[in-house]
């Protein structure tokens, strides 16, 4: 299996295949509404508008397992995000990163990164950054902010 066949629920809960993002160097996040990194979102959203003509997005994943800090409904995560932070790139629908549920995103991300790194997602804006082929090129923890890897997804443009 690879990243492209994986299939997932947007942000309305339609399916749809990671394949539509084929070719794009990604920025994968698992994110928190109301956690200390949520302004994070702010820098996500000035590097997808600086980057996504050349090819450039950034899949966002809620998540409510750490700390219930993504409560809330869908609805309600992306009005906040929008009116909070302008936010446009794609959001999806509320996964879980760890345990039984895991989202098949989050298998596939960690079976590929670099083998060394702890198979477990220890908090929320986690982020993972993957080649126009779907490669794991690097996985930034919550501390490490979008800014600090833009000489990285530049690379990969």
């Amino acid at each position: 299996m690879n990243l492209y066949d994986i299939e997932v629920l947007d942000s309305h809960n339609q399916k749809i295949k990671l394949s539509k993002y084929q070719g794009h160097v990604l920025l994968i996040v698992n994110t928190a509404t109301e956690c200390e990194f949520t302004e994070q979102y702010d820098h996500l959203e000035d590097l997808y508008e600086k980057y996504h003509e050349q090819g450039f997005t950034i899949l966002d994943f809620p998540c409510n397992q750490f700390g219930e800090q993504a409560p809330g409904t869908m609805e309600e995560i992306m009005s906040f995000c929008a009116d909070t932070y302008g936010v446009s790139f794609p959001q999806f629908a509320k996964i879980d990163v760890n345990g039984p549920q895991e989202s098949p995103v989050y298998t596939y991300l960690k079976e590929h990164q670099k083998p060394e790194l702890s198979k477990r997602i220890e908090w929320n804006f986690t982020k993972f950054l993957l080649d126009q082929n779907g490669h794991v090129v690097e996985r930034f923890e919550p501390l490490v902010t979008p800014y600090e890897i833009e000489d990285e997804i530049i690379k990969l443009l």
